[in-house]
């Protein structure tokens, strides 16, 4: 199984992965008919007032992640994470998010806490 982490603005080519989008906002200026993902997991997304905190600000990321990690131990977090855990049992898969730094990003906590499983 592979994780990666993508921009869903970005030209994904032909990645043999499955691509899931892990906002909890459909991205701006996207047409559903043009998304380059198959599934959309809302419910793994951070929570409102989480990603509102978050802001994106580089020196909140630690907390973020932290904070982040508690709410996947709730549900209905807990049960879309077992979800996307079975996905990528069995297919390779691609995190997409709208996020400009994906890296400081809640898919990259995703992507870290799959690699770990």
């Amino acid at each position: 199984m592979k994780v990666e982490t993508a921009r869903v603005y970005d030209d994904l080519g032909n990645r043999a992965t499955r691509a899931v989008l892990v906002d909890r906002l459909w991205p701006r200026g996207l047409a559903k008919a043009h998304a380059p993902f198959s599934i959309w997991m809302k419910d793994i997304a951070p929570s409102t007032e989480l990603r509102k905190w978050y802001g994106h600000a580089p020196e909140r990321f630690e907390e973020f992640a932290r904070r982040y990690r508690e709410e996947l131990g709730q549900s209905p977090a807990r049960e879309a994470l077992e979800d996307l855990r079975a996905q990528a049992g069995e297919n390779d898969i691609t995190l997409v998010t709208a996020t400009k730094q994906v890296d400081l990003s809640a898919a990259a906590v995703l992507r870290e806490i799959l690699a770990r499983t």
